[in-house]
């Protein structure tokens, strides 16, 4: 992962600046997991403490987080995010934690877990997108039911984001935008199943939005 992560991701959440773990931080998840990736690295150290990223719908982990769960610290995988009711937890196998840039999995139950992401880099961008949506100071605060012709209407109008989550609330997570600060998210959760939600950092981004996706869906 190199720096252009972290200058798109204060654009996308309107941030001054970013906040990382401490030196110490980061050595206490080193000792306790015997090995971190250097994409998780790098997110600790530069971005993983930033304010900005822990006001959106679910919650990612801290090191204050494991010393406080015996879960954490003996879970199977390294855990990133934490689903705000707990259904699901998202993190990197142990035996993938020598990796560079290794895939990340969920789990339901804490016993079985599924691919969500090919690469952590692939996580972090589409889940830091996702979240976005939950911060925002502009956003419906509501949910829409949208068509597959509807879905076509983003995917021409808008720009797709070449990342995607899977099993995360369904079978993926599609994202677009037009503008660098404003998001929509759409949830596929199969069968025709497609929930929009979509927000922006300020309001000029939110109205850009809004010429797209006004009229769309059917609150839910």
């Amino acid at each position: 992962m190199n720096n252009d992560f972290f200058d798109w991701l204060k654009v996308l959440y309107a941030a001054d600046s970013l906040e990382g773990f401490t030196d110490e931080e980061v050595d206490y998840m080193r000792e306790l997991f015997g090995a971190l990736p250097r994409v998780v690295e790098e997110f600790y150290r530069k971005a993983a403490r930033s304010d900005v990223l822990h006001h959106g719908q679910d919650q990612w982990l801290l090191p204050e987080d494991f010393k406080r769960s015996e879960q954490f610290q003996k879970s199977e995988c390294l855990i990133l995010l934490c689903e705000n009711q707990g259904v699901f937890l998202a993190g990197i196998r142990r035996e993938n934690l020598d990796m560079d840039d290794p895939p990340v999995y969920l789990t339901e139950n804490c016993k079985e877990w599924k691919l969500c992401a090919d690469s952590t880099t692939e996580f972090l961008y589409a889940m830091t997108a996702y979240e976005a949506v939950f911060s925002y100071e502009y956003f419906p605060e509501e949910f829409y039911f949208i068509t597959e012709k509807e879905l076509a209407e983003l995917e021409k109008k808008l720009t797709k984001l070449p990342y995607e989550i899977r099993g995360w609330f369904g079978d993926r997570i599609l994202l677009f935008s037009n503008a660098p600060d404003n998001m929509v998210q759409v949830m596929d959760c199969g069968g025709g199943d497609l929930q929009m939600l979509f927000g922006a950092a300020t309001e000029d981004s939110y109205l850009e939005l809004m010429d797209v996706v006004e009229g769309m869906g059917e609150p839910i």
